[in-house]
C-alpha cells in the first residue's frame, strides 16, 4: 500500500512557482501495476523520486506500509567512479541482500560484458539503464518504480525484461512511467493520469489511456 497525504510539491523557475503535485490524497491498492500518465514535463518522474524518497516535497508525505524500489531508469543514485560491478555491491549493503546473488544476477542480466567492471561513466545511458533495471529486479521489493526503461536494448533484451518484470510482478505492485502505450499495455493492469497537479486513478488501463489522450487534444 502506498498513500499519498496532502502531497504537493512546488518548483521555482525563473522567479515564478509552478506546481507539479497538488494537494494529493491518494491511496494505491497493492497488487497492482500502474501505468502513470501524463504530458512532458508534468511532473510523473518528480512524483517516483519522492515515492522513492529521494526528493522531498514541499508539504505532505508519502505513506507505505511495504518496501519501495528506487526510480529504475534513471541511474541518479549510482556514482560514476565507482565500476558497475562496485555500485551493485553498494546496492546490495544498503538494502541488505546477498552482494554475491545480486552481482551474478546483475552480471548476467544486463549483459555488458567487461564493461561491468568498468567505471560507469564510460557507461551509455542505455548501458547504464540496463545495470539500474538488473539491480532493481534482482531485489525483491513489494513495489517497484519503472521509469521508461523497459525499451531498452535490443529484441531479444526487451523481452527478458518482459519476461523478468512480469514475474516479480506475480508477486509485487508497481509504478511504471512509458510513454510508449504498446508496452504500458503489456506490462500494467491500472493507470494513473497526472494533469494540473493533480492525480485520478483508474481501475482500468484503457480508461487512463483514453482520459489522457483526451487530455492532450
Amino acid at each position: 500500500m502506498i498513500r499519498f497525504e496532502y502531497l504537493s510539491k512546488t518548483f521555482r523557475i525563473n522567479g515564478r512557482e509552478k506546481t507539479v503535485i497538488d494537494r494529493l490524497n491518494l491511496e494505491l491498492p497493492s497488487g497492482k501495476s500502474l501505468g502513470l500518465l501524463g504530458r512532458n514535463g508534468a511532473g510523473k518522474s518528480t512524483l517516483l523520486s519522492i515515492i522513492a524518497g529521494t526528493m522531498q516535497p514541499s508539504s505532505g508525505r508519502v505513506v507505505s506500509d511495504g518496501s519501495i524500489s528506487w526510480p529504475v531508469g534513471l541511474a541518479g543514485a549510482f556514482h560514476p567512479a565507482l565500476s558497475g560491478a562496485e555500485n551493485v555491491r553498494f546496492v546490495a549493503r544498503i538494502y541488505g541482500v546477498d552482494t554475491e546473488e545480486l552481482m551474478a544476477f546483475v552480471e548476467d542480466f544486463a549483459e555488458l560484458g567487461d564493461f561491468f567492471y568498468m567505471p560507469l561513466r564510460s557507461y551509455s545511458s542505455g548501458m547504464r539503464s540496463r545495470l539500474a533495471f538488473g539491480a532493481s529486479m534482482g531485489i525483491p521489493f513489494d513495489t517497484y518504480l519503472v521509469d521508461e526503461v523497459t525499451a531498452v536494448g535490443d529484441a531479444s533484451f526487451r523481452r527478458k525484461s518482459r519476461e523478468v518484470f512480469h514475474k516479480r510482478m506475480e508477486v509485487s505492485s508497481a509504478i511504471v512511467v512509458n510513454h510508449n502505450m504498446k508496452q504500458l499495455r503489456q506490462f500494467c493492469d491500472s493507470g494513473l493520469v497526472l494533469e494540473g497537479g493533480r492525480v485520478t486513478y483508474f481501475e482500468e488501463l484503457e480508461e487512463a489511456i483514453s482520459y489522457h489522450e483526451a487530455m492532450l487534444k
